[in-house]
């Protein structure tokens, strides 16, 4: 009898040893991760009056990198862009941008999780979860999901987003496949590509942000493409 408890025993410290193990190895992609200001910036969303028929651009730093009001002349346009942020980020304020029912929603994110070593199955599954939770929280709003953009190793600033190319196109490859009648994805990527399929040169200031050129092209693909009207 002893004998059998003895097992059973060590049985439950390996089990709890490995679900220890597990959570270890999973804290460090969770919604744990705050970019700097990010409780601050958050607060600062949920305190904006609501507007109606709101075009919400929801990401990291590129997204947060311009004036969308200004550049697309659009007074509806709400910035939802925190620095650092990451695809738990984004699934962890959801419900802000949910409760303000917009019009649309555009969403950039994934190359900090790339950055990170978050593998791309997660990073997928974390956008099918936005996409899920979008349509079931605001019914009416549009949701349209970008590709990563590309990066420029050159610039030799932000490396631990360099030599990842595989993943920025496989994650481009999955998000092309979330279309849907209520998603539409707006393919970014070649847009910024120059002839060694890095980010154009011209149109970055770092390898990894935008310079106004870069959100000129920007503007011209979404008013080009009609996704504005």
């Amino acid at each position: 009898m002893k004998v059998l408890f003895n097992q059973v025993l060590f049985i439950l410290v390996l089990q709890l040893s490995a679900l220890g193990y597990a959570n270890a190895q999973t804290a460090k992609w969770d919604s744990t991760y705050r970019p700097a200001k990010y409780k601050e910036l958050v607060t600062k969303f949920e305190a904006e009056e609501k507007s109606r028929k709101e075009f919400v651009f929801l990401g990291n730093s590129i997204t947060a990198g311009t004036d969308w009001s200004k550049l697309l002349n659009l007074s509806n346009a709400k910035n939802r862009g925190i620095s650092g942020d990451i695809t738990f980020g984004v699934l962890e304020r959801l419900d802000e941008v949910i409760s303000r029912k917009p019009a649309k929603v555009f969403v950039l994110i994934g190359i900090n999780d790339v950055s990170r070593n978050i593998p791309d199955s997660l990073i997928l599954r974390n956008y099918k979860l936005m996409i899920d939770r979008l349509k079931k929280g605001t019914k009416k709003t549009r949701i349209y999901f970008y590709t990563l953009l590309p990066v420029n190793s050159s610039f030799e600033k932000f490396k631990n987003h360099y030599g990842k190319d595989e993943h920025i196109l496989w994650l481009n490859d999955q998000i092309r496949k979330l279309a849907d009648k209520k998603v539409t994805v707006i393919d970014l990527y070649p847009h910024f590509l120059d002839e060694n399929n890095h980010l154009k040169a011209e149109l970055t200031m770092d390898g990894l942000h935008l310079k106004p050129q870069g959100y000129q092209v920007w503007s011209k693909i979404l008013n080009d493409g009609g996704y504005l009207k």
